[in-house]
This record gives C-alpha cells, sequence and structure tokens, in this order.
C-alpha cells in the first residue's frame, strides 16, 4: 500500500453518542489506480569546440553508458516482452506503446531492438541448451514455423519447423528448417543421455528404445479412431480402451499420494500384460499386403505399438517421467498462436530471435522469476558490459 486513509464513525448510529478509538480489525476496502505514464527522454547534446591554439575541431563523445540505440534497456527490454510473453505483432506492439506509454516507435525499429536483444540472449540461450542437454527427461515436440526467405535462410521456401525441449530445469526452442531425424538430433545433442518424451514421429526413430517414453495422450487418440471403425476393431479399440482407463486411474492414484510407486508398478503389471496381448492378438490376425481397409490401418497401428512396446511403459519404471508429452505441447502453444496472429517471421534473424525471445519468457516463467528484469538486466550486460543474467535457477 502506498497510502493509508482511517475513517472513523463519529457518533452511535443508535443513540448519537460520541465515539472515539481505533478498530484493531477494521473492514478493508482498496483502490488501485495507475498514474499517468508519460516516457523519459534524455537528449545528449555532442558540442563539437575548435581549439584557440591548433585549431583543431574536437567532438564530445557519449559516455560509455550510454548506447547509441535511442531506445534505452528498459524500453527495449519490454519491446523484447511484447513479442514474446505477449503474443503482440509487430503493428500491436507499436499501438500499445503509443497509446499506454506515448513512446512513437517505427516497425523497423521494432524489429531493430528485437535483432539487438537477440543478440544479448545468445549467451544465455547456449547456456540453456547446453544444461537441457544433461537433464536426466526432456518433453520434445515440434510446430510449423514460417521463416520467409528474406535474407537466404530458407532459399527452397520451405515452412520451417520450431522444436521445443521442456525439461525440470528449462525450456528451449530451437528454429529448423525440416521435421527430420538430423533437426532432432540438433536439438538434443548427439550424446543426449535422458529419457525423451515425445510422439511416436519418425525423428525420434534413431533413440534407442529404453531412452523413450511415447506419449499417452496421443496414444489414447488413435486407440479411439480404432473403436469408432467397424467390426473387430471396434471390438480390439474398446478392448485397449478400458486398459488405458484403468492404467489412468492407477496413475492419478500415484499422483495424489494414494498410492506408492511400488503399489503403482504392482497395479499395472496385468494391464501391463494384457494390453500387449490384446496387441499380439491384433497383429497376429493380421491384413493383406498393401490392403486399405479400417482394419488393415488397425492392424498397421498395433504392428507400430508393438515395435516400440516398451517405451509404453517407461513412466512406470523410472520415476520423475510422465506418460504424456502434454508439457511440450503447452509450452509450443505460444508458438502456434504467434504463428497465428503474424504468419511466422520473414528472414532466418528473426526467427532466430523468436526462439530465444521463447526460451527466455518460458524458462523463467516456468521458474518464477521476472521476466522483464531478465531481458532488462541481459541488454546492459550485452551493450554496457558486465556480468550476463544466467537461465538456470540459483542453486
Amino acid at each position: 500500500m502506498d497510502e493509508v486513509v482511517e475513517h472513523h464513525p463519529e457518533t452511535c448510529r443508535r443513540c448519537g453518542t460520541l465515539l472515539h478509538g481505533d478498530d484493531p480489525e477494521p473492514l478493508r476496502h482498496q483502490r488501485i489506480e495507475i498514474p499517468p505514464i508519460t516516457p523519459v527522454v534524455t537528449e545528449h547534446r555532442l558540442h563539437r569546440l575548435v581549439c584557440p591554439c591548433c585549431s583543431t575541431s574536437t567532438c564530445a563523445t557519449l559516455p560509455a553508458d550510454v548506447e547509441i540505440s535511442p531506445y534505452g534497456p528498459r524500453l527495449s527490454a519490454l519491446v523484447g516482452l511484447l513479442g514474446s510473453a505477449f503474443p503482440l505483432s509487430v503493428s500491436k506492439t507499436q499501438a500499445l506503446l503509443h497509446q499506454l506509454l506515448g513512446v512513437a516507435i517505427s516497425r523497423g525499429a521494432i524489429a531493430r531492438v528485437r535483432q539487438r536483444l537477440s543478440a544479448a540472449l545468445a549467451q544465455p540461450m547456449a547456456q540453456a541448451l547446453e544444461a537441457a542437454r544433461q537433464q536426466p527427461v526432456a518433453y520434445v515436440d515440434e510446430t510449423g514455423a514460417p521463416t520467409g526467405n528474406a535474407d537466404g535462410g530458407n532459399p527452397s521456401g520451405k515452412r520451417g519447423w520450431q522444436w521445443v525441449m521442456v525439461t525440470p530445469l528449462v525450456t528451449v526452442f530451437v528454429q529448423g528448417l525440416s521435421r527430420s531425424a538430423a533437426a532432432a538430433m540438433e536439438l538434443l545433442g548427439h550424446g543426449f543421455g535422458g529419457i525423451v518424451v515425445s510422439d511416436r514421429f519418425s525423428a525420434y526413430n534413431h533413440l534407442p528404445t529404453q531412452q523413450r517414453q511415447l506419449c499417452w495422450a496421443h496414444l489414447i487418440r488413435d486407440l479411439r479412431a480404432i473403436a469408432e471403425r467397424p467390426g473387430a476393431s471396434a471390438e480390439f479399440g474398446s478392448e485397449l480402451l478400458v486398459l488405458q482407463q484403468q492404467l489412468f486411474d492407477h496413475w492419478h492414484r500415484h499422483r495424489t499420494g494414494t498410492i506408492d510407486r511400488a503399489a503403482l508398478q504392482q497395479c499395472c503389471r496385468p494391464i501391463r500384460r494384457e494390453f500387449q496381448a490384446t496387441l499380439q492378438r491384433v497383429v497376429h490376425l493380421g491384413c493383406r499386403r498393401g490392403e486399405r481397409t479400417p482394419w488393415a490401418r488397425t492392424v498397421r497401428t498395433c504392428q507400430q505399438l508393438l515395435q516400440r512396446s516398451e517405451a509404453l511403459w517407461t513412466f512406470l519404471d523410472i520415476q520423475g517421467v510422465e506418460p504424456t508429452n502434454n508439457a511440450a505441447e503447452r509450452a509450443l502453444r505460444q508458438s502456434v498462436i504467434q504463428r497465428k496472429i503474424s504468419h511466422g517471421v520473414q528472414s532466418r534473424q528473426g526467427a532466430i530471435c523468436r526462439s530465444r525471445l521463447l526460451t527466455v519468457t518460458t524458462s523463467l516463467r516456468q521458474q518464477g522469476r521476472d521476466v522483464w528484469q531478465f531481458l532488462e538486466q541481459a541488454w546492459i550486460a550485452h551493450h554496457r558490459g558486465g556480468l550476463m543474467p544466467s537461465l538456470l535457477p540459483a542453486l
């Protein structure tokens, strides 16, 4: 509270007697207001003077703590914040700064500020990516992210892809030009030794089965699709869905503390065996080579699941692994919203800037830290020198 105003009744509302003293627990009514916001503009005038002895002219220079950019660290950090924590387009960022803060700034200046901020975040980004690759579990996913070809960074005109890796420590976004195994390896690094939680996309098939947890949220959608098909598919799909429901009933009991991990594993052991056996029955019935019927789609799905069946149950065997990839999908939602609002970025550098800002924003929110303050500190450290802030939480 900035101000407290005390209000006392003067007389008794019944008999009119004068009242004195204080109520130890008065009723409280708070009123919140925002004062007028005006930008602070400082003009530096560099005088050029002529030496009276040798007639040489000498011009003053800007102090070391004043950047050439006309926009200071806090305003620059806000420009970055409005393009990451809040998915505003460049034009909406421009309008908000003018209407709420009285700052007139062009669209080109917004782009330049974000590029300068991106350069300041290169070190924290590299540090976060290295730390993420050392974590015991990573939730990974990808989504389309157009990058244009304004600077030749994407000469083929392909849409580009935004990759994300969510770990217990940080969340890292990386821009890629493809949705391939090579792009997945670029994200995870060649020596990643933890558990990767993902969907069944083939880009992750280079990983050993014991290092994977397949997302059950995606699997449930496949099982429902099987159950909605005619004939034997409906029967087998219903059986698998019942087993899945039993599995997650036990999982939620474990999450709420009703049962411990040992009890969870014991309860799920028969479900695991029955689920595997049902997949085997479907594959054993088989289908003709090249068949394109609904039943053939069911058989192929079950074959794919059996090929990596051990990756379905990693969350039961290893502490700290979730059975779904929801964390990565939630992290990508911000990128998807930005894509729908602004239809992507126009250059490779713009895509890198977007990835770095999303990495900072998401990681700091994950840790409960102040994003605006971090961006301001990173800007100052990069352009004026000093200690660069870290995306890793303090131990």
